[in-house]
């Protein structure tokens, strides 16, 4: 008998060590979670945020399978938004999705990432075929570095048509929410440079909230894509979009690396409404 429980016992070792989950979803409370559970909460939103790490082929993978099932349920009514793509290449990015324009020519000439090819291509390939709009949200680079040299009131110098492609103008900053003043920590602390690159963090999150606030319409479904840390704890963009439109329902999703994924970092907890949990030396795109 002690040799059949011993047996047993190394079957039972060696089926867990042989398993190795290329990730785990976890809740806002550190309970583990199946997919199905995500795909609910999303379709009882309004608008999705998946906060990704840039370079994790896990993250882009469940965002293309979560906008095929979402798509699955809202056919047309769903939009896909994204960091990645800038307010003034919104145009060259219409033409694309409309067949306007070839594909070497959007490649060329619009302000891609260098891994759009295996990450974000997908996406917009998706919202070509099926005919869905895509919305470049973030500030365009040029006017973040304006901000981060000169702060909020460089912006005052552009022209009308400039200001379309920000926020509008003032732009309020809450340096007291915690993700801001961690970025201020790590930069030293309060004043000088520092708080103009936390001003232009805040910049971008404005921006985009702005731009997903003016996609969305009740009835329609977004989904963002961006940097897990522009809304991780319900701060950054998320912050911005509950000033331009308090309506409207959110469901937050987050992504962290850790060395054993089978239990949640306590620190993790809260985060997001869903964490998923991959394992740090995960192959990475770039």
């Amino acid at each position: 008998m002690q040799k059949l429980l011993l047996i047993l016992a190394s079957v039972v070792l060696m089926a867990l060590t042989n398993d190795k989950p290329a990730y785990l979803l976890y809740d806002k409370n550190g309970k583990e979670a199946a997919y199905r559970d995500l795909l609910k909460a999303s379709s009882q939103a309004d608008v999705i945020f998946f906060g990704e790490l840039h370079n994790n082929p896990i993250c882009h993978w469940l965002q293309i399978q979560l906008t095929k099932d979402l798509f699955a349920a809202q056919g047309g009514n769903l939009i896909l938004a994204a960091e990645m793509f800038e307010t003034d290449n919104q145009l060259i990015l219409n033409e694309f999705l409309a067949g306007q324009v070839k594909e070497s020519n959007f490649e060329r000439e619009a302000k891609l990432w260098d891994n759009y090819a295996t990450d974000y291509k997908p996406l917009v390939n998706f919202a070509k075929a099926n005919r869905l709009p895509f919305v470049a949200t973030n500030v365009p680079r040029r006017y973040a570095s304006m901000v981060a040299s000169g702060g909020l009131a460089a912006l005052e110098q552009l022209e009308p048509a400039a200001k379309a492609l920000v926020a509008p103008l003032p732009i309020q900053v809450d340096l007291e929410l915690p993700g801001y003043k961690n970025m201020l920590a790590m930069m030293g602390g309060h004043g000088g440079t520092g708080s103009n690159i936390v001003l232009a963090q805040a910049i971008k999150d404005a921006t985009m909230a702005h731009q997903i606030a003016q996609a969305w319409q009740k009835g329609k479904k977004l989904i963002h894509f961006n940097g897990a840390y522009h809304s991780d704890n319900y701060e950054g963009i998320i912050w911005y979009l509950k000033k331009y439109k308090p309506e409207i329902q959110i469901a937050t999703i987050t992504s962290v690396e850790q060395e054993t994924v089978e239990k949640l970092a306590p620190e993790t907890k809260g985060k997001a409404d869903f964490i998923i949990c991959i394992p740090a030396d995960m192959t990475k795109t770039y």
